[in-house]
């Protein structure tokens, strides 16, 4: 008797446990759903590399989607791991390391949505011999993956291009010149440093790129890094003001050989098949050429009228510059909400978003949860389903779901995107094309396993 009463005990401890776990279940299912229908706002899927799950091998351990850094990327789907938000990806690979059985692979994006990328091989070299492209222009984001390209790029110069003992060198040709100093230009730099290469690195703005033209205390890096020149960088997360001090520091040492102000117009391959830079002030000469060049380019105009106006811009450097202003930024991205909301965060500033689609769906899970307390608080007023019609000067007209409203207004901020350098990509004759859908960042995988 005791033991049937034991054993009753037993059965109903385990069935309020397992009712429990259930739910549980039954709740992240329904989350998961939630938010797969949130990533079907954007149907052109991934951009770039992103998770292929082979559902053959995939055990449903839930592990990968807890290591992912941007959200809801993964979730787990009637019992299998699934891409919900692929176009959130940025390529950290944390969940192809994490995954317990190999099902997970990173590759790139199909090919029609890779069509509009320069053609490229596992070396990053394009279509031109000796001319080499790495970091975002590629296709792939993250500094992570930009420093690991710098670093892998100017290896394979080296290897190319082996010191020539007892020969004399021309000093008007250097082994590389790298054009750009963003996070892959300055680890090619770095590279070029640690294998004794001659160098010149060219930068049209200033030193940190895209970097240097985010918002304050932006987050920029959220896994560790291989430096050259300095190793292991185990910080998982890093401000913008940090990454930018931490270069500094590291390129004072090196006795960094850069020109700011100078922008590439052309790259010509000479008879000798030395390739020559031409820039608006000078040239520069060299046996190979890395382009290290943001994708965003040119920021994107909406076209809309008035447009040109001193008060409309593209880039937020400083927010604390303006208080006490009637503020208007247009964007549903991350560059976007952030502008937004250091702006918010400023003394009396009015802060509108406009955003055209009726919710925010490729945001960074961060940045989601922030906007939302935003917007709770009446710090930011959002408009969903609505698009700028007019910008004046006191003020900007704004179609809400179809209505015409006039708000008054002192400055405004378009976060719509850039024109990638495509054009002078071609004008140089770098070839596009289909992309191999697990070329590079299966490899950055990889690498980053063994580093």
């Amino acid at each position: 008797m005791e033991t049937l009463f034991a054993f009753i005990i037993a059965c109903a401890i385990s069935i309020f446990f397992l009712q429990g776990y259930l739910k549980s279940l039954a709740k992240r299912e329904a989350q998961a759903q939630q938010a797969a229908e949130k990533g079907q706002l954007f149907s052109e899927g991934p951009k770039a590399q992103h998770p292929h799950i082979d559902p053959t091998y995939c055990i449903g351990c839930a592990t990968c989607t807890t290591v992912c850094p941007e959200g809801d990327v993964l979730a787990m789907l009637a019992g299998k791991a699934a891409i919900i938000n692929g176009h959130k990806c940025i390529g950290h690979s944390l969940c192809a390391e994490a995954c317990p059985v190999g099902a997970i692979t990173m590759v790139m994006a199909s090919p029609s949505m890779a069509a509009d990328m320069p053609s490229l091989t596992p070396e990053h070299e394009t279509t031109v011999p000796n001319l080499f492209i790495i970091g975002e222009l590629g296709g792939l984001a993250l500094i992570k993956n930009a420093v690991n390209q710098g670093r892998e790029c100017i290896d394979t110069i080296a290897r190319r291009f082996p010191t020539r003992q007892g020969v004399p060198s021309d000093r008007d040709v250097h082994d590389v010149v790298i054009i750009g100093a963003g996070p892959a230009g300055i680890s090619a730099s770095l590279r070029a440093i640690e294998n004794k290469l001659s160098y010149i690195t060219l930068e049209r703005d200033e030193v940190g790129g895209t970097v240097a033209k985010y918002p304050r205390q932006k987050l920029v890096m959220t896994s560790p890094v291989e430096f050259p020149m300095y190793g292991k960088f185990k910080k998982t997360e890093l401000s913008k003001e940090n990454l930018l001090a931490f270069w500094d520091m590291v390129l004072n040492r090196a006795d960094f050989n850069v020109r700011t102000g100078e922008k590439a117009e052309n790259i010509k391959k000479d008879e000798d098949g030395i390739l020559t830079v031409e820039t608006v002030h000078n040239q520069y000469r060299g046996r190979a050429v890395v382009l290290a060049l943001g994708r965003t380019g040119t920021p994107r105009k909406l076209g809309v009228k008035g447009e040109e106006l001193p008060k409309v811009m593209y880039r937020l450097i400083e927010a604390d510059h303006y208080v006490n202003k009637r503020i208007l930024v247009v964007g549903g991205g991350d560059s976007a909400v952030e502008a937004a909301m250091g702006l918010a965060n400023q003394v009396g500033n009015q802060v509108t978003l406009s955003y055209r689609q009726e919710r925010f769906g490729r945001i960074k899970e961060r940045n989601s949860q922030r906007i939302d307390q935003c917007m709770r608080s009446g710090k930011v007023t959002v408009l969903f389903n609505s698009s700028p019609v007019e910008f004046k000067p006191e003020s900007v007209a704004l179609d809400v779901k179809g209505e015409v409203r006039e708000i008054p207004n002192d400055f405004v901020w378009i976060f719509a995107g850039g024109t990638p350098p495509n054009d002078f990509l071609k004008k140089i004759g770098v070839g596009f094309g289909m992309r191999d859908v697990i070329l590079e960042a299966s490899n950055e995988a990889k690498q980053a396993a063994h580093a």
